[in-house]
C-alpha cells in the first residue's frame, strides 16, 4: 500500500513538474509591471529577428507595434529573458503615437525568448514574444571587437541618417509606409558598451561596465523619444526609429554610464 502511494505521488510530481516549473519570464514579469495584465498584442506588434544570430553581438533586432483598437502608444519595452540585464531597451515616447517602428542592434548572450511590451495611453500593456536561438559566442562576456584606447579616442561620436521607411511587415506595410511619408533614422553610436562581465585579455581582469544608458532624440527642434539603453546594446550600436516623413532636422544627445555626454545634429532636404 505504502509503495503505491509512493508511486501514485511520484507520478502526479512528474506529471505537474512542467506545468509548475518557473521560466524566466515568469519572474522577471512581476518584477517589471508588478499585477498589470499583459494582453497578447496579436498583429499590433511584429517582430523581425532571425531564426538563428550570425553574429550574437551584433544582432538587429526590428519591432513594429500599432496601437491595438486605435489605441495611442507611449512606451515600449524589449525585454530578452535570459541576458545578464534583461530589460534590453526601453523606448518612451515624448508624444503618444498610434504606430512606431524601432530597430535595435543587440548582444545575445545566448539563446533565450525575446518579449515586447507597449504600453498605452489608457494604461493597458501588450504584449508579443518569440525565440531566437544563437551561435554559442556567449556574446556578454566575449572580449570586445575593438582596441580599448581606440574605442575611448572616438567614444560618443555619432551619425545620423534618414531615409523613406520601407521594410518590414510585408508589402501592405510598405505602401502604408510610404502613402504616409513615413521615415526611417539611424543613429550610428561609437561606444564599447562594455558589459562588466568581460576580460582584459592581457591582466585577465574584469573591464569595468559602461553603456550608452540614454539616447535623447529630437525632431525639428522638438522632443521625440528617449531610449534607455542596457548592456544588451552592441558594440557600436545602431538604434532605428521611425519618423514623420517631413522632418527635416533630428539631433540625438547620449548620455553614457559613466556621465559621458554627446551631440550630434544634422538636417536634411525633403523628399
Amino acid at each position: 500500500m505504502r509503495r503505491r502511494t509512493l508511486c501514485l505521488t511520484l507520478a502526479l510530481m512528474l506529471a505537474g513538474g512542467p506545468a509548475a516549473a518557473l521560466t524566466a519570464w515568469d519572474e522577471l514579469k512581476p518584477m517589471i509591471f508588478g499585477e498589470r495584465d499583459l494582453v497578447p498584442a496579436g498583429a499590433d506588434i511584429a517582430i523581425s529577428s532571425p531564426y538563428r544570430t550570425d553574429n550574437d553581438a551584433r544582432t538587429p533586432i526590428g519591432i513594429r507595434v500599432r496601437g491595438p483598437e486605435g489605441r495611442l502608444v507611449d512606451k515600449v519595452t524589449v525585454i530578452l529573458d535570459e541576458n545578464p540585464m534583461p530589460v534590453s531597451a526601453v523606448i518612451a515616447l515624448a508624444e503618444p503615437l498610434p504606430a512606431l517602428f524601432f530597430e535595435l542592434t543587440l548582444r545575445f548572450n545566448g539563446p533565450t525568448p525575446m518579449h515586447v511590451v507597449a504600453e498605452t495611453t489608457d494604461g493597458q500593456a501588450w504584449v508579443a514574444e518569440a525565440f531566437v536561438k544563437t551561435s554559442g559566442q556567449g556574446a556578454c562576456a566575449a572580449p570586445p571587437g575593438t582596441d580599448a584606447e581606440a574605442a575611448l579616442a572616438t567614444l560618443g561620436q555619432m551619425t545620423i541618417e534618414m531615409a523613406p521607411l520601407a521594410g518590414g511587415g510585408g508589402a501592405a506595410a510598405r505602401l502604408g509606409a510610404l502613402a504616409h511619408r513615413e521615415a526611417r533614422v539611424d543613429v550610428d553610436i561609437q561606444h564599447p558598451s562594455l558589459s562588466g562581465l568581460q576580460k582584459d585579455q592581457i591582466t585577465l581582469l574584469f573591464i569595468p561596465m559602461r553603456y550608452v544608458e540614454t539616447l535623447e532624440v529630437e525632431l525639428d527642434g522638438a522632443p521625440y523619444a528617449e531610449v534607455t539603453g542596457s548592456i544588451s546594446l552592441s558594440e557600436n550600436p545602431r538604434i532605428s526609429l521611425s519618423a514623420p516623413g517631413s522632418t527635416r532636422s533630428v539631433g540625438v544627445t547620449m548620455t553614457d554610464t559613466d556621465g559621458t555626454v554627446t551631440h550630434a545634429e544634422r538636417t536634411f532636404p525633403g523628399y
